[in-house]
């Protein structure tokens, strides 16, 4: 943060030695202004010698004073115009009556900033203050308790300087689906609240036990993308839901949750998105992956369950579990920053281009027939159209030799896939797009 350039040092002092045109010198600053100070040091400097010429003001601010002071070494720095209205207002009059409308001036140049401030200041997320202008990380938690160690997820926030949406990230809800807390870390790391316009809040490590060990499911062994919106005087998984779920209601306007595939299968890059909500489909499109699947979700599942509060939201399904899948993290992280420039939330933003989406109205899985367990290898690629009568791959009995064909139950595109893995009956191999519009 530099000082502002509209108030140079000698105009400031001005404004300390006169009380609004009262000739009356005021007491000395207890701080003086040092403008050889940088950053911080610079905004403490700032904020006490304001504190000295505040206090003088009438009544009729009382207030706002904790407010605007507060707001002033914020907004300032952003508003050359609002600060060279108030410079004219500190300056010392001719006459009284010159002081009165210096006052009035002051008063209306003031009125835009006590709206802005009270309209876009500073937030609670998860016990702590965010301010306009500023980017944090920090635990979720911050009791210090046996059980609390189950509620110390991490969660990051970027407020930017201007009004906006609020964008939502979630990831590793199952903590075997690395991919995507590493799209949330890497989506956050370049967003700028000094050009931002609305607020980030991403949360890339909701089961943060399951990340760091790999376990998909919680210590309770629930899933908890069946949990939401969870209970305060529930179980570990639905107290974990119900704190997460609590602040997404309460501050998000849009939700991303960041997923992979599971058990040992991988997905083509796609986006998942209820029919019901077209605000829903509109941002599953311009995340510009080129694979919408319309799904409502299963009950219990945090996209459902916000959908169904009255916030549009999405997940982006990309790669394997227990893998960082570089080409689908990439793919991901450019679709948030596309998803950001749709929403208006990035200064100067570069027009995307985004693809012509086929949005699947039906899908079907393949699954080993009954009695047919043993070793799958698959001989089709992700993203291939497979007509009905297509080999997919073969099952071989490790024990008799005997193979068995996997084949296409119907025309579609693979966007699922097992990889060559032990399987048993009924397993989920191939995962079909077939109705599209």
């Amino acid at each position: 943060m530099s000082p502002p350039r509209a108030l140079p040092r000698r105009d400031i002092h001005h404004a300390v030695h006169y009380r609004f045109g009262c000739y009356r010198p005021l007491a000395p600053l207890p701080v003086p202004v040092d403008y050889s100070l940088t950053g911080t040091e610079w905004e403490e400097d700032f904020r006490a010698a304001f504190t000295s010429w505040y206090n003088p003001l009438p009544r009729l601010l009382n207030s706002q004073r904790n407010l605007l002071m507060k707001s002033a070494v914020r907004w300032f720095p952003h508003s050359t115009d609002l600060a060279n209205k108030m410079h004219s207002a500190f300056m010392p009059p001719a006459n009284r009556l010159n002081r009165k409308l210096a006052f009035l001036l002051f008063l209306l140049a003031l009125a835009p900033a006590v709206s802005v401030a009270q309209s876009w200041g500073p937030v609670q997320i998860a016990g702590r203050e965010i301010w306009p202008g500023e980017s944090l990380r920090y635990p979720y938690g911050g009791e210090t308790s046996f059980e609390s160690a189950y509620l110390d997820a991490p969660v990051f926030v970027a407020r930017g300087t201007n009004p906006g949406p609020v964008l939502c990230i979630t990831a590793g809800v199952h903590g075997d689906e690395i991919s995507g807390t590493e799209i949330a870390r890497r989506a956050f790391s370049w967003v700028d609240p000094a050009s931002l316009s609305g607020m980030v809040i991403a949360f890339p490590m909701v089961n943060a036990a399951g990340v760091r060990t790999g376990n998909r499911y919680m210590q309770d062994r629930r899933d908890l993308n069946r949990e939401f919106p969870g209970r305060s005087d529930g179980s570990v998984s639905a107290i974990v839901a119900n704190s997460l779920f609590t602040t997404i209601a309460g501050h998000c306007n849009y939700l991303v949750d960041l997923h992979t595939g599971s058990f040992s299968r991988n997905n083509l890059p796609q986006i998942r998105v209820t029919g019901r909500d077209p605000r829903a489909l509109e941002i599953a499109r311009h995340f510009g992956v080129g694979i919408v699947i319309i799904a409502d979700g299963p009950p219990g599942s945090l996209r459902r369950e916000t959908g169904d509060v009255g916030i549009p939201a999405i997940i982006y399904e990309a790669g394997e579990p227990l893998r960082f899948n570089l080409d689908q993290i990439a793919a991901g992280v450019r679709g948030i920053e596309s998803l950001m420039a749709y929403l208006d939330m990035t200064r100067d933003s570069k027009s995307t281009e985004i693809p012509e989406s086929r949005i699947y109205t039906r899908t079907s899985w393949v699954r080993v027939p009954v009695g047919a367990g043993g070793y799958f290898f698959p001989t089709t690629e992700m993203g291939q159209i497979v007509t009905k009568g297509d080999r997919l791959g073969t099952i071989v009995d490790p024990l008799t030799d005997r193979q068995t064909k996997v084949e296409a139950t119907e025309n579609g595109e693979i966007i699922g896939m097992a990889v060559a893995q032990i399987v048993l009956s009924g397993y989920a191999l191939v995962h079909l797009g077939v109705s599209h519009r």
